[in-house]
């Protein structure tokens, strides 16, 4: 298979705007430093704010009850354990700030359906919009028609091209997407101890959070780990990221046969790999991705191929969201940008971490799976 077109653009981006953590050659004590430390910066290049400091007092609230405030929510593509998360922390704080949630929509990964779902959340007139655009430029008049008609925007991992914080929109609020791509490089380092082959299947599209995933994994790599070599990489584009990362994946393993690990920009891609790995036979194959979803949950639990996340905190992300909506609504100054740090997840720690992420128990299936 021929590799993507888009993969030379891609790899220009291994020049960072954001600084790692010191040259670390013990994945073990690297990975301990990243469960506090944020090494992302926004889309114009901001400091990150920390989560702990978005707050509302008693007061503040009962300014925000009063407004009795209705939101959207306007996703890329939902019925995954990411967007599950943020909808159902969204939902919560919301209620919590008595601002009614009047629609929720799910672009399917497509900007065009992503502007049409803008367009009719607006006849129903909301005050907020919670979002995060497919592309920052395709949907970037929608957005602007909407903020230029009063609504207070906030955004999830990305930013419309040419928007302001303070101006267009209120703030955006994302895991340490850079941090993730170094802790997955740590993860993948501590499974091979130090030395091999890998192969990367990343997100093909210019999708700013991806793109830093990309960046820290493949920087991490080439300069803390001289032992363990990048022989391949593919990109893939969607919708079905399973299906694309799967012929990744099955591209890599003919080219590479000596291949010892792939790389995962997410959970669903990470899916495809599996599904290449069990395809050529490969039951050896080391993966290690991005977020923790059900199904890779599942393999880690069973000891099959996934042997490191790493992963975003979205139902955290979601409160903060419905938090800095609030601070509009009530004229409170917002942080441009609001980072959590990366989770980093062995099998080890796998059920506390889904805990912690998701604040619930770990699936019924995802326990069985342990024993």
């Amino acid at each position: 298979m021929r590799k993507s077109k888009l993969l030379s653009a891609c790899a220009t981006l291994v020049v960072i705007s954001a600084a790692g953590p010191a040259h670390a050659t013990d994945p073990d004590a690297a990975l301990a430093q990243m469960k506090t430390q944020v090494f992302s910066l926004g889309p114009n290049g901001e400091k990150p704010a920390a989560a702990s400091t978005v707050t509302l007092g008693d007061d503040e609230l009962a300014k925000v009850k009063a407004k009795h405030a209705k939101a959207a929510l306007v996703f890329h593509y939902g019925g995954n354990d990411w967007s599950n998360a943020q909808e159902a922390a969204l939902k919560a704080q919301f209620a919590a700030e008595g601002i009614d949630v009047i629609a929720t929509t799910d672009a399917g990964f497509k900007p065009e359906k992503q502007v049409a779902d803008i367009e009719t959340v607006m006849a129903q007139k909301p005050d907020i919009i919670v979002s995060i655009p497919v592309d920052a430029v395709a949907t970037a008049a929608a957005f602007k028609a909407a903020a230029d008609k009063g609504v207070k925007l906030v955004f999830m991992d990305n930013v419309p091209k040419g928007f302001t914080a303070g101006k267009e929109y209120v703030s955006s609020v994302s895991a340490d997407n850079y941090g993730n791509g170094v802790a997955a490089a740590h993860l993948m380092a501590k499974a091979l101890g130090g030395k091999g082959e890998i192969g990367l299947v990343f997100h093909a599209a210019d999708f700013f959070v991806t793109r830093q995933r990309y960046d820290g994994f493949k920087k991490t790599i080439l300069q803390d780990y001289p032992n363990i070599k990048i022989v391949g990489e593919q990109g893939i584009g969607g919708p079905d990221f399973s299906g694309d990362a799967e012929k990744a994946a099955s591209a890599l393993l003919t080219e590479h046969p000596r291949l010892n690990a792939i790389w995962a920009v997410w959970d669903v891609p990470a899916e495809g790999v599996m599904a290449a790995a069990r395809a050529a036979g490969r039951d050896d194959l080391v993966v290690v991705n991005e977020d923790l979803g059900e199904n890779v949950a599942i393999a880690m639990a069973k000891g099959e191929f996934i042997k490191g996340i790493a992963s975003q905190r979205p139902y955290d992300q979601g409160v903060t969201e419905a938090k800095l909506a609030a601070y509009a609504l009530i004229g409170k100054p917002a942080p441009a940008y609001v980072a959590l740090p990366a989770a980093p997840i062995t099998r080890d720690t796998l059920l506390a971490a889904w805990q912690e992420i998701y604040h619930q128990p770990a699936p019924d299936k995802v326990v069985k799976s342990m024993k």
